[in-house]
């Protein structure tokens, strides 16, 4: 008998988080034409909804004041308390440009996001 610790194989730590859709061709022209996650695009009808927990291959970068991420954090918090979601601060950032751009396409100027947009 081996005295070996059997070390896991890349395959087994490495795994895919989005289960692929075998009935979507692997080509660019179908890459561009329809999004592999659903956010909603500007199609009037569709709900917007964040793309959750998946590998996200587009970075951006926001600043924040230390009092805006320490709310960020505290509503964070909150939530892991409250409501006994574990969440990151990204897919918190992520529900809330879900929310704001799905108010936004429909009320238009009429959404929460343009008049605070506006008051600034």
């Amino acid at each position: 008998m081996s005295r070996r610790v059997r070390v896991p194989a890349a395959d087994e730590l490495f795994r895919p988080t989005v289960v692929p859709d075998e009935a979507a061709p692997d080509t660019e022209q179908s890459r561009d034409a329809a999004p592999a996650m659903d956010t909603g695009g500007t199609k009037p009808g569709r709900r917007r909804t964040p793309s959750g927990r998946v590998r996200h291959d587009e970075k951006m970068t926001v600043y924040v004041t230390a009092d805006e991420l320490l709310d960020l954090e505290h509503a964070r918090l909150m939530l892991r308390r409250g409501q006994g979601l574990a969440v990151d601060r990204g897919r918190l950032v992520r529900e809330a440009v879900a929310i704001a751009l799905a108010d936004y396409e429909a009320n238009g100027e009429d959404s929460v996001l343009v008049q605070r947009l506006m008051q600034t």
